[in-house]
């Protein structure tokens, strides 16, 4: 396997996969194992500690938005605070965003219904910060074809990053080079302040 193909996996099986229940589903393995296990040999050549996870959803319930995260243990360790690269696969398309985000959780239990307006505020500052990645990383909003508080909270939690169709799956020296140009933001907003304003 490789990164291209485990992440075209998941794109493909996954409008199939949620009509079963997710326990010991074959691509709830990828998701959790073989994905993040992919994830990890591509990040090798690159320096530093990372933590890499993959969620299908909790318990009995498939996640509207699945994902699969890189995160810098001296920023966060879950998804639910901080700040981390990942990525998220929208229900609505056959496609894979690569995202750097701000953690969802956190943002909605301090705001409540305002949180959405606070990532999106936070976002767009933090893009100010990372200018220098637009070109590189130059998808400003993503969308992920699905109502729900999870799922438009990593909307509004998207600060910069690329969107990949099946296509471009195939080309996994490009995925390579784009993951490393993800992770160099993810350094450079920890050293610039990260998401403190």
């Amino acid at each position: 396997m490789s990164l291209g193909y485990a992440l075209r996996r998941i794109v493909e099986e996954y409008p199939l996969a949620r009509t079963d229940p997710p326990a010991g589903h074959p691509l709830a393995h990828v998701i959790r194992k073989g994905a993040p296990d992919e994830l990890r040999r591509a990040l090798a050549p690159l320096d530093g500690p990372f933590l890499v996870k993959g969620s299908p959803g909790r318990g009995s319930h498939w996640a509207a938005v699945p994902w699969l995260a890189v995160f810098d243990p001296a920023v966060t360790t879950s998804a639910t605070r901080g700040y981390y690269l990942v990525y998220l696969f929208p229900a609505h398309r056959q496609a894979v965003h690569l995202s750097l985000a701000q953690g969802t959780v956190a943002a909605i239990r301090e705001h409540g219904p305002r949180s959405g307006d606070h990532l999106r505020a936070s976002g767009a500052r933090l893009r100010l910060r990372l200018s220098d990645f637009s070109k590189d990383l130059p998808v400003a909003s993503i969308a992920l074809g699905s109502a729900g508080e999870l799922p438009e909270g990593y909307e509004a939690a998207h600060i910069l990053g690329l969107s990949y169709d099946l296509d471009a799956l195939a080309d996994e020296r490009r995925l390579q080079a784009d993951l490393a140009t993800g992770l160099a933001a993810y350094r450079a907003l920890k050293a610039r302040g990260g998401l403190t304003p």
